[in-house]
């Protein structure tokens, strides 16, 4: 692979990639691009011996990464106890688990091992089977699932370890979206052959990694402000989700597109769409400048 032809992604885009086992996280986010001619970036490292969804930015998308690191997860783990606590006392222990949890980055991290807090959204036991049990957890993104293995093993009097791991879902992206490298390949050959709706079918546009943020959609001649880093006011406002003061928004067009993600400088109990006063400072601004017609200049710089 490499020196391909670029496969023109004007507006950027993510692709869901099924990670196998053996390489990094990496190594296949290098080899989409190898495939694309693209410059792309991945949202949430597996390791090489962890299989599952792998969301790949495309393009102008790898600006999205604050917003996709952040999303939590699922995963589905294989488990094997050194004893046999019985079933009863694992769905015990799975629901002790979930909640708030403290969690240290193993010695072979590569970040600091301080004590870090995530939260367990779920965990449930699926199959057991003598010492082996599968185990599906929903978490918050940088939970370490392989120490919660061993906190549990712990916790029953046993021990225990993480012998399987499959990411299952990243924020939105399920494994059922997911698609492999060889696929991809495909797609990108046929792309260049002329055959484009194959590879555009798997090219998922940025506005699609947005789950969850409030949106605000602006007037157009807001957007090409927001585009050269001004803050946004409620005079180029149309329409506001709820959202509170430091909380991270979508600002869109009225026609779907995303400008970009800001900060939020107040709540939107603290404005009227239409009214003067700074609402948002950008953060990742994603549409290119010059999309929308400048109007910012023939009136004053803030919007």
């Amino acid at each position: 692979m490499g020196n391909e032809e670029p496969v023109p992604v004007p507006r950027g885009g993510l692709i869901v990639i099924d990670k196998p086992r053996g390489p990094s996280s990496h190594q296949v986010t290098a080899w989409v691009g190898d495939i694309l001619g693209q410059n792309v970036g991945h949202a949430g490292t597996l390791d090489p011996g962890v299989s599952g969804v792998l969301v790949v930015m495309v393009g102008r998308a790898v600006r999205l990464a604050p917003v996709l690191l952040s999303h939590d997860k699922e995963y589905v783990a294989l488990v094997r106890f050194h004893g046999n606590p019985g079933e009863e006392a694992i769905r015990k222990a799975c629901s002790e688990f979930c909640g708030r949890i403290y969690q240290r980055p193993p010695r072979r991290s590569s970040v600091a091992r301080n004590l870090r807090i995530r939260t367990v959204q779920s965990l449930d036991l699926l199959e057991l089977d003598g010492r082996l049990a599968v185990l599906r957890i929903c978490c918050d993104a940088g939970t370490y699932i392989r120490s919660l293995c061993h906190h549990m093993g712990l916790a029953l009097g046993c021990g225990a370890h993480m012998q399987e791991l499959r990411r299952t879902r990243s924020g939105p992206f399920r494994e059922d979206s997911a698609h492999t490298l060889a696929g991809l390949r495909d797609a990108a050959d046929a792309f260049r052959m002329g055959c484009v709706r194959p590879l555009r079918e798997m090219i998922l546009p940025p506005e699609s990694a947005l789950a969850g943020l409030p949106e605000v959609v602006i007037r157009d001649s807001a957007v090409d402000a927001l585009c050269h880093g001004a803050a946004l006011a409620g005079v180029g406002i149309l329409s506001s989700g709820v959202f509170r003061k430091g909380e991270r928004v979508a600002v869109m067009t009225q026609k779907g597109e995303l400008v970009c993600t800001g900060q939020a400088l107040v709540s939107s109990t603290q404005f009227s769409p239409g009214k003067p006063g700074l609402v948002i400072a950008p953060e990742s601004v994603f549409l290119p400048r010059g999309t929308y017609p400048p109007g910012w200049k023939k009136k004053e710089r803030r919007v």
